[in-house]
């Protein structure tokens, strides 16, 4: 048969399927992440060969993983999850799988994913965003992700919230050693900590309790959608895609695709916008389907 694996490489748990020509999955596991490097090379490698004793050789196999390998040094830089970081992940899980492997950033992947059969497909350019714990991106042009020179096109999780307000002052910090970037403001516990200030209140029920009528949370709700807007607009700017596809647990809000159309528009250079904003197609599957279109990239 011919298909390809992907594999989703988390923090928390590695989802492995197998990708059929048409896009439909055969096969799918998904096992906790277990601590140590060499751990999740060998948890990935028994995976794959579980799924081909299923169904057989595969034609390919990708990964996404939370970081990107420098393509100076050959290692994984940025990954949150910390163990990859400073190893040769792509050799050495080759090694291990006795095969090439292609390596991609999971956000990457979401594009990917959506680009091909989700809900960019038949467009030329996709930006794909990821709302949750973090706050990312991927661009994805005629098929084919763009990772630029230094592999890592999209991180528009750390470029710094525009054209600020009084209320985004003082700038905030950010894990990575800088401040003021997006993803201190538009990620899930951001978002949270707009609520009760601690971010002890679930990001996920923000929504809800906007719905039920917390003012808190609905003013919440309203700095969260403005500055995803303005953070938006930048990328339209910049790179001024077919269509920015959201994903990740905050992309579940629906109110999000009423409202940033109207908010982005007074900051897009233009004067006119028009760029589709959608909700993915793929839901969490984005990571591992978007993994295995790796290999339609020639």
């Amino acid at each position: 048969m011919n298909y390809r694996i992907g594999v989703d490489l988390g923090g928390s748990k590695i989802e492995i399927a197998g990708l059929g020509p048409d896009g439909s999955l055969v096969g799918r596991k998904r096992v906790r992440t277990p601590q140590g490097y060499d751990a999740t090379i060998d948890a990935i490698a028994e995976l794959v060969a579980g799924i081909e004793a299923e169904v057989g050789p595969a034609a390919g196999i990708g990964v996404g993983i939370p970081g990107t390998i420098c393509p100076v040094t050959g290692l994984v830089k940025n990954a949150n999850s910390r163990q990859l970081n400073g190893n040769a992940f792509d050799r050495d899980i080759a090694a291990a799988i006795g095969r090439t492997v292609r390596i991609a950033n999971d956000a990457n992947c979401f594009a990917m994913s959506e680009a091909m059969d989700g809900a960019g497909a038949g467009t030329h350019c996709v930006f794909g965003v990821i709302l949750g714990t973090g706050c990312g991106g991927g661009i994805v042009v005629g098929g084919k992700i763009h990772a630029g020179r230094h592999g890592i096109a999209g991180e528009w999780g750390h470029t710094p919230l525009p054209w600020p307000r009084d209320d985004d002052l003082p700038l905030r910090s950010c894990w990575c050693g800088q401040r003021g970037c997006l993803e201190a403001y538009l990620c899930g516990p951001a978002l949270a900590s707009e609520v009760d200030g601690s971010g002890a209140c679930d990001a996920k029920l923000v929504f809800s309790r906007a719905t039920a009528g917390d003012p808190m949370a609905a003013h919440a709700l309203d700095l969260h959608v403005g500055r995803l807007a303005r953070g938006l607009a930048m990328v339209v700017n910049v790179l001024d895609p077919d269509v920015i596809v959201l994903g990740g647990g905050l992309s579940n809000m629906m109110h999000l695709y009423e409202k940033l159309p109207d908010l982005i528009k007074p900051f897009v250079i233009s004067g006119n916008f028009s760029t589709p904003i959608r909700p993915n197609m793929h839901g969490d599957s984005s990571g591992v389907r978007g993994a295995a279109w790796l290999w339609n990239e020639g």
